[in-house]
């Protein structure tokens, strides 16, 4: 590596430090500082989305969520969402901008581990089935049963047959799920080899992103080519009309967010919703009752 190779890389660290600093504020920023916010910036030279841009763009986004959201629940809609892609390739940013001002009753996340011994005797899909939204919900899918077309095949934790009976039930269950009303949507986070490896090796530098970091990982970065060979076969066999694929390129993290969101608000026909005025009632105050102090010690230490 060059010392000018060096230098950009030092750069981009520090990039992504502000980056996640970002992350962390965006769920404090009120939407009048955006409203307030000046005319649209042109995207600067490096490539680079404005923050001012992105945080404006994310909240406007957002609020289409709630009204989709409100959709969904008036009425008794089904959504299920899938995020697939490569290991550090931003699914859970995504997902998390999507949750960040919604009701968690409403629209939940599915991550689900390695099955157990008991799951493992099951039908396949099984474990999945049982997190498929009701009527009024939206099911957001952190990886799902496509874990057995892309990691269970490359880590040999399937066999042929099991590989060749996913490949044939697939399209039809999801059709079957498509056809009851459910809207089922599917995306791909691409990267490329080289942001992959940037993204790791910033886990690895940053403690507080080391959790995010397993053998499983490192081994899959390994194998990328073999990944790739997996989902190349997975698209040709399950990309259907009725539950295609869509690909979001995601090396550009706020760009996938902001590009992710604006796709999946246009696949589903929502409208806004009339609400009803919103006025407090006058609180009751009973005669003679008297707030009972607390003792000292249940209270938490003002440390800050």
């Amino acid at each position: 590596m060059t010392d000018s190779d060096h230098e950009l890389e030092q750069q981009r660290l520090h990039d992504e430090i502000l980056d996640s600093l970002d992350e962390e504020f965006e769920a404090e920023l009120e939407d009048a500082l955006m409203e307030r916010a000046t005319p649209r910036e042109e995207i600067s030279e490096e490539g680079r989305m404005p923050r001012r841009v992105y945080f404006r763009e994310l909240l406007r986004l957002q609020r289409e969520l709630i009204k989709l959201q409100s959709w969904v629940v008036e009425t008794k809609a089904k959504v299920a969402v899938f995020f697939e892609g490569r290991d550090a390739a931003g699914k859970g940013g995504a997902i998390k901008r999507i949750t960040q001002r919604l009701n968690p009753r409403v629209c939940r996340v599915v991550a689900l581990p390695a099955p157990n011994q008991r799951e493992k005797t099951q039908w396949y899909f099984q474990r999945y089935i049982r997190h498929l939204p009701a009527g009024g919900e939206i099911v957001l899918f952190d990886r799902s049963w496509y874990n057995r077309a892309g990691v269970e095949r490359v880590m040999g934790f399937c066999n042929d047959q099991q590989l060749q009976e996913f490949f044939q039930t697939v399209p039809e269950l999801e059709r079957m799920l498509v056809t009851s009303g459910m809207y089922l949507i599917k995306y791909w986070f691409s990267i490329s080899d080289h942001e992959q490896r940037f993204r790791f090796q910033c886990r690895i530098d940053d403690p507080l992103k080391q959790w995010k970091l397993s053998p499983m990982d490192l081994e899959a970065r390994r194998r990328w080519e073999q990944y790739t060979r997996a989902k190349e076969e997975m698209f040709a066999r399950t990309n259907i009309s009725e539950a295609p694929w869509w690909v979001v390129e995601a090396d550009d993290k706020k760009r996938a967010r902001l590009n992710c969101i604006h796709h999946f608000l246009q696949q589903i026909p929502y409208a806004e919703v009339p609400n009803q005025p919103i006025s407090l009632p006058p609180r009751e105050h009973a005669e003679g009752y008297q707030r009972k102090s607390l003792p000292e010690d249940v209270f938490v230490p003002s440390v800050y």
